[in-house]
């Protein structure tokens, strides 16, 4: 039996906990839009075409912002071909992903979807093959309210109303040389720095993602941020990351500490803006967008991969890409990732998990079939819902195991809140012991516990193992389940199963 102990502190917190962290991702790719959001003709759909039942999951999931077209995608999308009169709209080829794009599915669409799921829009910016005058026309175009012609073109395309996109990304993953128009950092951040003020020249009122590394282990990694930063600090509000986890070889060890990685990446973007603000003399500070993360088996063999797809030579609409499918141990991984975003909410201001529907998701739907929820959903789901008010600053004492990536890391992995408004503490735990329980006693000091509100788990079922996954003719084997926790004043234990993710809620009062 392993054991942790863990210490909240009402007094130490570390800010209010950031709703747009609880972020996903929807690109034209793959099946992501087309079958996935997006199937008239679906029992389901409604009068746009918009899949109620993935709506609904959406919905049920808590995800309060979604970032849109793309992705690499975005690096070749003329925004243009996706408004005005569906037939009128061109096909094109999109060569990110080696596809055929319709452009049935385009601006005005997914901001009436967005309504309907009530998320809020992150518009990215085409910086790839196009520039300052395309950026700037489309924020007039959604933005403006009209009287000019952009503007009063949205209003004959049906959108009276300006679409008030607030978030914007300059481009995506420039750092990358798969990317359509890779540039150096020098040149990207003079692009971005002048694409950024155009668009404030329009709209004052907008947030401004400027483009990091696409993960830690590029070359760049670190001295990219320096120099885009060294162009864009006066105009950017936040500064991004990507980061993608798998495991490999069977290394499940490493995979299970991955989030010791994604806190070693904030950590590091964070101390380089911070260095470019003292250099720079600047007032502000740049917060982060980690508006790409998720478990994604890059390395593993398919006739989904776009390499894969690619190498075929052929080019058709929304082929399948990427729809991997998630077990128990992904799911933990993935509640410890998002541990690590809750941690450190007092900069990471945003997030985005990649992708929303099919492409590497957490909902999975078939054309004419039903829709489902992955493992990895419910991590996702609980801690949205739960995870309010303050965050809590934690001191962590753990039973610690090797890795062969990361060194030594804490078999039991949290974070916490506090919501004064209703009085509960929410504590987020994973045991990534694969053989071990863990007893784990949580000190709340400066509070008195009254009664567990919750205590849920999602842990490998009977009968089955870490490899277990939800399937569509099986769609619950991997959920959550009831856990037994007790609170004692001003101590709350309970004991983790081995390999899990689970949440308790405790009433408290203040001590």
């Amino acid at each position: 039996m392993s054991r942790a102990t863990i210490t909240v502190d009402r007094d130490f917190t570390v800010g209010p906990v950031p709703r747009r962290i609880f972020g996903s991702f929807v690109e034209h790719m793959g099946r992501c839009v087309y079958t996935g959001i997006y199937e008239p003709g679906h029992a389901t759909a409604d009068e746009e075409g918009f899949r109620t039942d993935v709506l609904e999951l959406t919905r049920e999931m808590g995800v309060s912002v979604v970032r849109y077209p793309g992705g690499n995608f975005v690096s070749g999308y003329r925004w243009e071909d996706g408004v005005g009169p569906v037939a009128e709209r061109p096909r094109r080829l999109d060569g990110a992903w080696h596809t055929v794009e319709t452009n049935a599915f385009g601006l005005h669409e997914f901001a009436s979807w967005a309504r309907k799921a009530d998320v809020e829009i992150m518009e990215a910016i085409n910086l790839g093959t196009r520039g300052v005058e395309a950026a700037r026309e489309l924020v007039e175009y959604a933005n403006h309210p009209g009287g000019t012609a952009l503007s009063d073109l949205r209003r004959r395309n049906g959108a009276a109303d300006p679409f008030g996109i607030k978030l914007w990304c300059l481009g995506n993953e420039m750092d990358g040389p798969w990317q359509i128009g890779h540039k150096t950092a020098d040149e990207y951040g003079r692009l971005a720095q002048e694409a950024g003020k155009a668009m404030r020249l329009v709209d004052p009122s907008i947030e401004l993602v400027a483009c990091g590394s696409s993960s830690s282990g590029m070359p760049t990694f670190g001295e990219w941020e320096r120099i885009v930063l060294g162009h864009t600090y006066d105009v950017a509000d936040y500064v991004s990351l990507h980061a993608y986890y798998e495991e490999r070889e069977g290394d499940a060890a490493s995979f299970l500490a991955s989030a010791v990685d994604m806190d070693y990446f904030i950590e590091s973007v964070v101390s380089t803006a911070d260095a470019v603000r003292a250099a720079g003399k600047h007032k502000k500070f740049i917060n982060l967008s980690f508006d790409e993360w998720n478990v994604w088996y890059q390395s593993r063999p398919g006739v989904d991969s776009p390499a894969e797809i690619e190498a075929a030579g052929t080019w058709t609409e929304h082929p399948r890409i990427i729809e991997d499918e998630y077990n128990v141990t992904d799911a933990v991984v993935v509640g410890t990732l998002l541990n690590s975003l809750l941690r450190h909410g007092d900069r990471v201001s945003i997030a985005n998990q990649a992708q929303l529907a099919n492409v590497i998701a957490p909902i999975r739907s078939e054309a004419g079939g039903p829709a489902w929820r992955q493992s990895i959903f419910w991590p996702f789901a609980r801690m949205s819902e739960l995870a309010r008010g303050e965050i809590l600053r934690l001191a962590v004492s753990s039973d610690k195991y090797g890795t062969a990536r990361f060194g030594d890391a804490d078999l039991v992995d949290a974070s916490a809140t506090w919501d004064e408004e209703t009085g509960r503490v929410a504590i987020f735990l994973a045991n990534r012991g694969l053989d071990e329980d863990a007893d784990v006693s949580v000190s709340l000091r400066g509070f008195t516990g009254s009664r567990v509100t919750r205590a849920e788990v999602l842990t490998v079922p009977e009968g089955g193992d870490r490899f277990t996954s939800n399937i569509v003719d099986a769609q619950d084997r991997v959920g959550l389940r009831p856990l037994s926790a007790a609170v004692d004043g001003a101590t709350l234990t309970t004991t983790l199963p081995a390999l899990s993710w689970a949440v308790i809620e405790v009433e408290v009062a203040k001590a």
